[in-house]
């Protein structure tokens, strides 16, 4: 009961104002009904680290114009049922508007699976972000949605596999060419070091931590 209360608060907190320390929560989550002592002690290491950092916090900035940005990001069969992990984040300029941090719902075959599935689920979000703003008589240009591997965003704009080892995959998932061709969103490229969603889907240290938690708050 203990562990399931912090890790709750922990998730309000995250959520709202530090998502520096949500795939740490996320992660914990998974835990809550079966929680070991290992995993208080994960918990403890997350609560010093709040603690140690209580200066922290977001800051947001609109001085590139009104643009919807999203980075989404996928590590691959990362969880004990071989299930991948999605980050993904939505800003307006600088400074996260909207963060996810997640375990997928479905074991993908490949980390090209994982991804596009990423992409996927941060989708209806990304849309609602644009069509928000448009009906509060905003002039938004299509959402640039930022990916680190090539083999997805050619996957994603074909609309079609490409090789045997991606038939497999869910056609429900190319609704994501529906929406590249409609003009709602662009696919583009972000090399790996550049992706800040990296930090929400798995545990990094020290001084590339440190990197993309300055990119991600947008704090100096």
């Amino acid at each position: 009961e203990q562990f399931h209360s912090r890790v709750a608060k922990l998730l309000y907190l995250a959520k709202r104002v530090r998502p520096d320390i949500l795939t740490a929560v996320a992660f914990l989550s998974t835990r809550v009904q079966v929680a070991s002592t290992e995993d208080w002690i994960k918990l403890e290491r997350v609560l010093k680290y709040i603690n140690g950092s209580r200066d922290l916090g977001i800051c947001i900035d609109m001085s590139s114009g009104v643009c919807v940005l999203a980075l989404v990001d996928a590590s691959f069969a990362v969880h004990i049922d071989y299930k991948s992990h999605t980050g993904g984040i939505i800003s307006y300029g600088k400074g996260p508007l909207f963060v996810k941090s997640t375990r997928q719902k479905l074991v993908s075959k490949s980390s090209t699976e994982s991804e596009l599935i990423g992409v996927s689920d941060m989708l209806p979000q990304v849309i609602w972000t644009r069509d928000f703003l448009i009906y509060q008589g905003y002039d938004v240009a299509a959402s640039k949605v930022f990916q680190d591997n090539q083999s997805t965003i050619a996957l994603a704009n074909k609309g079609y596999s490409t090789s045997d080892k991606t038939r497999h995959i869910a056609i429900r998932y190319f609704f994501v060419k529906d929406r590249i061709d409609s003009g709602e969103i662009v696919l583009e490229y972000l090399p790996t070091m550049e992706m800040t969603a990296d930090i929400l889907t798995k545990p990094l240290q020290g001084a590339l931590f440190r990197k993309l938690r300055k990119e991600l708050l947008n704090w100096e």
